[in-house]
């Protein structure tokens, strides 16, 4: 580049223009950010939030504690304890899930035979303290009992692709 060119260059702010050029384009398209707490965007059917266990249409919790999601949590996150029942079945007595831990790789989700344990569509739940995040049975049964239409629709949605 001579030193002419550079000179004319320098003088004529040709970046500056350039620049200036380039923000009145976008200034006038269509804007793609949302307003975030107020508009939300489209998530994946495969989405994976915040966990929640379910429930079957009679109202009976779907995990036969079989152990299977604590075997497999590479974070080593779930903690169960079954307990058997009259009629020679198991249910979970307790089922623990530190949050803390959990690296939301869908394993659980995946080795669950029942479709007990899934996680949810759920992004947004932000705690003041740690002990907020350790989640027990009845913290992930109430997540399912909120979520159950959307979890299903999700399942059957995603039901081709497993």
């Amino acid at each position: 580049m001579s030193f002419l060119d550079r000179t004319a260059r320098a003088f004529l702010l040709t970046e500056l223009v350039q620049g200036l050029a380039l923000t009145l384009r976008y200034m006038f398209k269509p804007k793609v950010t949302i307003n975030y707490p107020y508009e939300k965007g489209p998530l994946s059917v495969r989405f994976r939030g915040e966990h929640a266990l379910r429930r079957y249409p009679n109202g009976e919790e779907r995990c036969i504690a079989c152990k299977l999601c604590e075997a497999i949590c590479p974070a080593q996150a779930i903690t169960i304890e079954p307990e058997p029942r009259d009629d020679g079945s198991r249910r979970a007595r307790r089922y623990d899930l530190d949050m803390t831990k959990c690296i939301y790789c869908g394993l659980c989700q995946e080795a669950c035979p029942v479709d007990a344990i899934v996680e949810g569509p759920n992004f947004e739940y932000a705690t003041e303290t740690r002990a907020e995040l350790m989640y027990n049975k009845s913290k992930l049964l109430a997540n399912g009992d909120r979520w159950e239409a959307e979890l299903a629709f999700r399942i059957a949605a995603d039901a081709p692709y497993r």
